[in-house]
């Protein structure tokens, strides 16, 4: 009884540390609608600033109450103002941007400052002080319990009724909900929309840095700090209800407590509980706990894109080059230089297909990487198990990854926009434990080695011509179903799910069936990549993977048919010439995706085709 009693008050004190980071990210949500996916950098920011002002305290202050408890709230203000310069100088500039590239841009604000703390505070993990006052533990219901947890417990609570006062019983908050509801009715009473947008980014940021460092006390301050809480902080969010915040914090209640009591009762799936009980929120509840549909606003229908037209003979002659030039390639390139050259056109593929879905369709995936994954799986398993040739593995791959696209885009395909998405997220992180923990059949996280191709295929030029026809092929035959009479059919229920249902239009069964094709062929990128890297690993199914194929088609352009190609060689050469060049590749590799967001809003790809077309 007592461990249960311990559990349950962890769990607690856990919930409220992410619902401080839940609900920033749920007040900045419900006004801008930017999925800010730079949430987790100001919680780690938080963490490192408040850090640095209590381990700084002149002598008189250091180790009172009055120097921690300053440092910590002087420290959420801190991040709070840089909240507010990144809303200025970036967000404010895309706000009329699709929102799949806002959350392009606050990824590049990710990488900026992972290497911008990196050049701070350094590599090694930091640990604070205790808390003052709050030291030592205190006995409650026959257990002794930290009293710091405690206090941790009560803030969340309290933070939430200070939020519900600040947004019920004043004008501030009144106009924040009335922006939440209908912006355009808003700006038309005369409010300035730009003033009130940096007042809750900085709300948001301020709460997302006070999350952070009221963990000094609990846990070492280091650089994973981002992006562990963020994913956690989404799950909170959505669950809850996008915009909600008692939503969010009924969420963060009940993740807080299967995180503790996950442990105990089913330790096997403790890396998954979270997403599970998303899925099934989100199947069951498709607007989450607490959410609700909301109507969308007067301005915010996007024109329909024109009919695609046939290919300008420029492009067929730039393809017909590139073509030709890399049939040539192995007879001029080393074989590390034709090995990066067979990744890239399997990052070609993965993006095309993730592509397929994401323009034409209209639906983003944060969990692609599942079907990537699922290939790889699906070859390196029948070589490891049943000695089974190249070509037998390879048939394989797309055909594991088809059934998973059939399972999970079935429940998918029914929702839209964030919620679909983080269910596309919340199914390949299931994918990713199975990969992960099935230790009998995958090897766990020693993965599968020794997935080589056949005696014919291993010399390095001789896969790469493989892999050029089957990547090129895939990615052709993705192209004509655009064009094809599916396609329209698809690209209809894009831009208006009603008008297509009334002339006959089975959207649900279309979409479903786009979700296969591009399951199908991420799992042909995925058994390549098998024995192009000779093992696979569960990484091959994460979320940084997933990651990857969004960028990939977010730079190249996702309105244009040629976006996936040019983003993955861009995304993909570009971070491999910069992982060998420094070590604060990132800090680079932001800075040039936060200027592409802002120079080229349409991608690489339709940033040229706008050019042409002038």
């Amino acid at each position: 009884m007592e461990d249960l009693l311990i559990q349950a008050l962890n769990g607690l004190a856990s919930a409220s540390s992410l619902f401080l980071v839940a609900s920033g990210l749920t007040v900045i949500f419900g006004v801008s609608r930017i999925v800010n996916f730079a949430h987790g950098s100001l919680y780690m920011l938080g963490a490192y600033v408040g850090w640095s002002l209590v381990t700084q305290l002149p002598e008189g202050l250091a180790g009172t109450s009055v120097g921690f408890w300053g440092s910590i709230l002087l420290a959420a203000l801190i991040v709070g103002a840089i909240g507010m310069v990144i809303e200025v100088l970036l967000l404010r500039r895309i706000y009329e941007a699709p929102e799949l590239f806002q959350l392009l841009a606050t990824f590049g604000v990710v990488l900026v400052v992972q290497d911008v703390a990196l050049l701070i505070w350094g590599p090694q993990d930091l640990l604070g002080p205790r808390a003052p006052l709050l030291r030592g533990s205190t006995e409650m219901l026959g257990v002794r319990f930290p009293r710091y947890e405690l206090f941790l417990i009560i803030v969340g609570p309290v933070v939430l009724g200070l939020l519900w006062l600040l947004f019920h019983r004043t004008r501030w908050g009144t106009l924040v909900r009335a922006a939440t509801q209908d912006r355009e009715m808003v700006s038309a009473l005369g409010v300035d929309q730009r003033r009130l947008f940096t007042s809750v980014f900085f709300l948001g940021a301020m709460l997302a840095g006070l999350g952070g460092t009221l963990q000094l006390p609990r846990e070492s301050v280091n650089l994973q700090m981002d992006l562990a809480i963020i994913t956690e902080a989404f799950v909170v969010v959505v669950v809850g209800g996008l915009g909600s915040l008692p939503g969010a914090f009924l969420a963060a209640l009940l993740i807080g407590e299967l995180h503790a009591f996950g442990i105990l009762i089913l330790p096997r799936i403790t890396l998954v509980l979270v997403f599970l009980v998303m899925a099934i929120v989100l199947v069951a509840r498709p607007h989450g706990l607490l959410g609700r549909a909301s109507a969308p606003s007067r301005g915010a229908a996007a024109a329909p894109d024109p009919p695609i037209g046939p290919t300008p003979r420029p492009l067929i002659v730039a393809g017909a080059i590139a073509l030709a030039l890399l049939i040539a390639a192995p007879l001029l390139l080393r074989d590390y230089e034709i090995s990066v050259l067979t990744e890239l056109l399997i990052f070609v593929l993965f993006a095309a297909s993730l592509h397929f879905i994401m323009g034409p369709g209209g639906m983003a995936s944060f969990g692609h990487a599942a079907y990537f994954g699922a290939g790889a799986y699906g070859a390196a398993l029948l070589a490891k198990h049943l000695g089974a040739p190249m070509l037998l593995g390879l048939a394989a791959a797309p055909a594991l990854a088809g059934l998973l696209g059939i399972a999970f885009g079935w429940f998918c395909v029914r929702l839209s926009g964030v919620y679909s998405a983080m269910l596309t997220l919340a199914f390949a992180q299931i994918a990713w434990s199975v990969a992960f923990q099935w230790v009998e059949v995958t090897g766990g996280d020693n993965g599968i080695l020794g997935v080589w191709p056949d005696g014919w295929a291993r010399d390095k030029s001789v896969f790469f011509y493989l892999t050029l026809v089957l990547c090129i092929g895939a990615s052709l035959m993705l192209r004509r179903a655009v064009r094809a009479p599916f396609g329209y059919a698809l690209r209809a229920g894009r831009d208006n799910a009603l008008r297509a249902e009334a002339i006959g239009i089975d959207g649900f069964r279309i979409r479903w069936l786009a979700f296969t094709v591009a399951a199908v062929a991420a799992g042909i990128a995925g058994g390549l990549f098998a024995y192009s890297k000779g093992s696979v690993f569960p990484s091959t199914l994460g979320i940084p993977r997933s990651v990857d194929a969004l960028l990939m088609v977010l730079l190249g352009g996702v309105q244009t048919l040629s976006g996936p190609i040019v983003g993955a060689l861009a995304f993909a050469g570009l971070q491999e010439q910069l992982m060998r060049a420094t070590e604060l590749w990132r800090l680079i590799m932001g800075s040039v995706i936060i200027a592409l967001v802002l120079f080229f809003p349409q991608g690489l790809a339709g940033a040229v085709q706008k050019a042409w077309g002038k």
